[in-house]
């Protein structure tokens, strides 16, 4: 049975899908049809389109938009021919893409597109970040987003905004990655790359111009159990400069409740980072940031205390890891010195898994003071979160008794 499986994964499905598709809305006699073209690659001189879905056995296929405009009130699609991972330019595959690397590469797009003005590094695993991290150089972005989350990074989707330098590279080979994806790769960098025969590398020169993607708008389709579909137009971030942010407020019973505090340059920083990051992060989420680095990303749960205490119980298993790493260079889990780990389970838990003084970032509103209260008892500073609780004062009151801070954003960023 093990053998055979392994065999499912080598297999090169071919797809029955047709070659193209067509969409169309019908409003009494108006008709927009969007048009689409069935996506392949030249592999070693064979047309291939997508490996497998989801699982092997189920047969995908990419489709990109090719023509056709839709326009429901004011707000329209994205032009066709803006592609990003609809169509992209595979450089080196050794196995081909299947679905999940091309949805991890577009997730990390869509969190990616909002930071342009320094290196920046974006690794997901099963469509979630597991690391986000942005510095002066890109090398020192891609060093910071893996050991986030170290363990997760293996066999991730790695997408820079940067051109892939020498050390960059060298860095990415030293682990195992399932996709790179890059505006571009300096010279000699695919030779380096070429070690790692089974890695997708990826170009899509529309990285570039990832900005002009912010606020555009796709369709988004859910398909039902009974063949029935739901349609919505993306989500977009309205809260994206501090100018956006509203200091905690609100009125409950007669009375006003409002945050000390407002936060310093460097928590709007952290906050806006988060948030921006949680736009690709699926809901009930929590995350927490400190000096740009995700360090803990709680995702999918359904309370927000659980995912709140998930985010920071990350954070504490990821700091050991990482301690680990750098001072011994094996894993948390395989060191059998208990001296040696009770000293470094210390020195975790003295920096409070690394969170005195991060972000609290939440996709939704906290329901009661308690979820808030997971982070702010673990050093967090400020907390960012969409705010219209009935019960905002209790989060207000939590924040101002130990000095921290808050934001809303007015816009809850939920991700199914």
């Amino acid at each position: 049975m093990t053998q055979d499986l392994k065999k499912m994964y080598r297999t090169i499905m071919d797809d029955h899908f047709p070659p193209n598709m067509e969409i169309s809305f019908v409003d009494q006699d108006k008709r927009q049809t969007l048009f689409y073209e069935k996506v392949a690659w030249t592999i070693d001189n064979i047309q291939k389109g997508l490996r497998y879905g989801e699982n092997p056995g189920q047969e995908a296929a990419l489709y990109k938009l090719a023509n056709g405009n839709l326009i429901l009130g004011e707000t329209q699609t994205i032009q066709p021919g803006q592609y990003l991972a609809s169509d992209i330019e595979l450089l080196q595959s050794g196995k081909h893409p299947g679905k999940t690397n091309l949805t991890d590469a577009d997730n990390s797009l869509n969190i990616l597109r909002y930071f342009v003005d320094k290196p920046t590094v974006v690794i997901v695993k099963h469509n979630n970040p597991c690391g986000v991290a942005r510095s002066d150089t890109l090398a020192d972005a891609y060093q910071k987003a893996n050991i986030a989350d170290r363990v997760a990074a293996f066999g991730g989707c790695i997408a820079v905004n940067r051109a892939v330098d020498r050390a960059t590279a060298q860095a990415i080979t030293e682990q195992y990655a399932e996709v790179v994806v890059a505006p571009d790769f300096e010279e000699g960098i695919m030779d380096i790359f070429a070690k790692k025969k089974n890695l997708r590398v990826i170009r899509i020169g529309n990285i570039d111009r990832l900005q002009t993607f912010v606020g555009k708008r796709c369709v988004e389709f859910k398909s039902l159990i009974d063949g029935g579909i739901i349609a919505q137009w993306s989500f977009v971030p309205a809260a994206r400069t501090k100018e956006d942010l509203k200091l905690a407020e609100c009125e409950y019973k007669g009375k006003h409740y409002r945050i000390n505090r407002a936060p310093t340059e460097q928590e709007y920083e952290n906050m806006l980072f988060g948030w921006l990051v949680e736009s690709g992060v699926t809901s009930n989420s929590v995350i927490y940031v400190k000096d740009q680095v995700t360090v803990g990303i709680g995702t999918g749960e359904q309370d927000r205390v659980g995912v709140a205490e998930i985010a920071r119980d990350k954070a504490y298993r990821k700091l050991a890891d990482r301690y680990c790493f750098e001072m011994h260079g094996i894993p948390y889990n395989d060191l059998k010195d208990e001296d040696k780990k009770a000293e470094m389970d210390d020195k975790v838990s003295n920096e409070k898994g690394g969170l005195i003084g991060a972000a609290m970032v939440s996709d939704a509103f906290f329901p009661f003071r308690d979820g808030v209260d997971v982070g702010l008892r673990e050093g967090v500073t400020s907390v960012i979160q969409p705010g219209g609780s009935e019960n905002d004062y209790q989060s207000i009151e939590a924040c101002n008794e130990v000095g921290a801070t808050m934001v809303y954003t007015g816009q809850r960023s939920f991700k199914h």
